[in-house]
């Protein structure tokens, strides 16, 4: 089903089932022979959630061969490097934010993110995990249960984003007048264009100097010509999901079209913005850039910002 303005979803679902997506490539990501990360937390946060298909992935009952014939674009070993990659990007972000005396971490859309309890945050940091209500309680419970404990003051708040999230998020201790490190992983292609540049000004509002901003983002543009292409691949690689027992329809989750790139919205709002290409970070950490695919277009053009906002 498309995505509509007042959509929900849990962690089996639509875009909650992206999280749980996510968190299994962690899994497979942590038990490679030269590993570039290490989320013990990832793999029991699947079963937790219940899905079989990523149960079987992320305990290696379901190899990445099985999925990734005739689709490498879209395959999972492709997509276990990137997240290797993508969360190494975030984890060292928040390290060098703590070593520049930052302690305050706002991590958006946190979902099964695991960051509070494995790294080693800064003594007196205060971090808070934004997402749904239901995605807080799941995690908060199976954490707990697994006797898992935080590695820095955790705080949650269970808002969705489309919601009045500034608000609560003070309310829970927030303080806009210290610098903030904030993280938006995974979260821009899932809004529309305009909820894009409404979550960069709010974050922009609440940041006071030196704070700093950890994005991933896709392809601004899309031309026409190749987004039928796009919607394909896409289906292609949903449909191989599906052969396996797991039906999710990725050309029905993310919002394709034309949107302003975040690194030149932030620069113009007086963040000092770096950008990293993922064939960069990928080469950066010693895995292979992916071959160019003609049909997939411009899709492959994920980039990793890093902004540090002026005096």
């Amino acid at each position: 089903m498309a995505r509509t303005d007042n959509d929900t979803w849990d962690l089996t679902s639509s875009v909650g089932a992206t999280a749980t997506m996510v968190a299994a490539a962690r899994a497979v990501a942590t038990r490679q022979d030269d590993a570039l990360i290490s989320d013990p937390f990832a793999e029991p946060l699947v079963r937790a959630v219940g899905v079989d298909f990523f149960t079987r992935l992320a305990s290696g009952g379901l190899g990445l061969e099985d999925l990734d014939t005739g689709n490498q674009t879209m395959g999972l070993a492709r997509m276990t490097d990137n997240m290797a990659a993508r969360t190494k990007f975030f984890d060292d972000f928040f390290l060098e934010a703590g070593r520049a005396g930052i302690r305050q971490a706002v991590i958006l859309a946190s979902g099964l993110d695991a960051r509070a309890y494995r790294l080693a945050w800064a003594d007196g940091t205060v971090v808070y995990e934004i997402d749904q209500p239901g995605v807080i309680e799941f995690k908060t419970t199976t954490m707990g249960s697994l006797g898992a404990d935080p590695t820095a003051e955790l705080r949650t708040v269970a808002i969705d984003l489309r919601y009045d999230w500034p608000t609560a998020l003070k309310a829970a201790g927030f303080d806009p007048s210290a610098p903030t490190a904030w993280s938006a992983e995974g979260l821009l292609g899932y809004l529309p264009p305009e909820a894009q540049d409404q979550l960069l000004d709010t974050v922009t509002a609440l940041s006071a100097p030196g704070s700093r901003f950890a994005v991933e983002c896709g392809p601004t543009s899309i031309p026409e010509a190749e987004r039928e292409n796009v919607v394909e691949r896409m289906r292609q690689a949903s449909q191989q999901w599906r052969d396996h027992g797991f039906d999710l329809d990725f050309s029905e989750l993310v919002y394709i079209g034309d949107r302003n790139d975040p690194g030149t919205y932030l620069a113009d709002r007086g963040w000092r913005v770096t950008r990293r290409t993922v064939d960069e970070l990928l080469a950066d950490n010693g895995r292979p850039r992916p071959p160019a695919d003609d049909e997939m277009g411009n899709l492959g053009e994920m980039a990793y910002l890093t902004g540090i906002l002026g005096s």
